[in-house]
């Protein structure tokens, strides 16, 4: 498996890779990684002659300093499972690479990347199209791959992808959870023992809330789901929105779509670690 930590020797790998009639996939990560990722990798090796992961640490799409800041950094533990994966490459590039002058892009894709995260977190999917569109650039894939945990994401990555009109698949990938039912993050690692078995409250409570919605409307089901969270100590819900599953757009009744989703997102702990998830309602 190749390190590499410039683009141009990403680029010229890749290239010595296109030549030979490969295929390219991509799996864009921000390093701290765990079988959430590893099943992504898996996907592309399957689908790909060639996988690069990305391994770094985007600036821009944190709005908060101090959580930039507690970011786990694990480097030569992510190579190692990579390697485990059949990943052939691993694009981990200082930030003065990706950014030798500060990115003065603005993307904007509105309901998509104005609601949930994007209302509490300004400036967000900003960074992350900045750093995904850079990416895809450098790599020119075939394919890329994004887990579904990271629900909002995706579907701002796909309105950004047909607004540049780039020819590449978007691979959304099944959420990975832990035996307690919590989904997979590099953030679960700054959780106490203690919290993250509070935490597995907030997928066991979506689940309820499935049977709960066939008997009550919208609101009730997002008001019941929010009280039975922050019932739990140690659990305070930021919000709790259900959206069409396209648009992301705020639904008020259950037959007003065919896809129908439920983001939530939770603070946990006393320091305290930001979570999110969700659950298909309709799909």
């Amino acid at each position: 498996m190749k390190l590499l930590t410039t683009i141009s020797s990403l680029r010229e790998y890749l290239d010595a890779q296109r030549a030979a009639g490969k295929t390219v996939g991509l799996v864009p990560t921000m390093g701290a990684l765990h079988e959430g990722h590893a099943s992504l990798v898996r996907r592309s090796v399957e689908e790909n002659d060639v996988t690069v992961v990305s391994v770094f640490l985007n600036p821009t799409q944190f709005n908060d300093p101090k959580d930039l800041e507690r970011y786990p950094r694990t480097l030569e533990a992510d190579c190692a499972l990579l390697e485990g994966v059949g990943a052939q490459a691993v694009f981990a590039p200082s930030v003065a690479e990706v950014y030798p002058e500060p990115d003065t892009r603005t993307f904007s894709y509105p309901p998509t990347d104005s609601v949930m995260e994007g209302a509490y977190r300004p400036g967000h999917f900003n960074g992350v199209c900045q750093i995904v569109s850079k990416l895809f650039d450098y790599v020119r894939p075939d394919r890329a791959y994004f887990g579904e945990k990271d629900f909002q994401q995706i579907a701002v990555i796909r309105r950004m992808v047909a607004d540049l009109g780039l020819q590449l698949q978007i691979v959304p990938c099944p959420v990975i959870r832990e035996a307690s039912g919590l989904a997979m993050s590099s953030r679960n690692t700054l959780l106490t023992d203690e919290e993250r078995t509070i935490a597995a409250a907030i997928y066991q409570t979506l689940r309820s809330s499935l049977e709960y919605a066939a008997a009550h409307s919208v609101e009730q089901t997002r008001q019941w789901v929010i009280d039975t969270i922050n019932a739990v100590d140690g659990l305070e819900v930021q919000y709790y929105s259900i959206v069409d599953g396209e648009s992301l757009a705020d639904v008020t009744l259950w037959d007003e779509s065919a896809h129908i989703v439920g983001c939530i997102t939770v603070f946990c702990g006393s320091k305290p670690i930001r979570l999110i998830d969700h659950i298909a309602y309709k799909r």
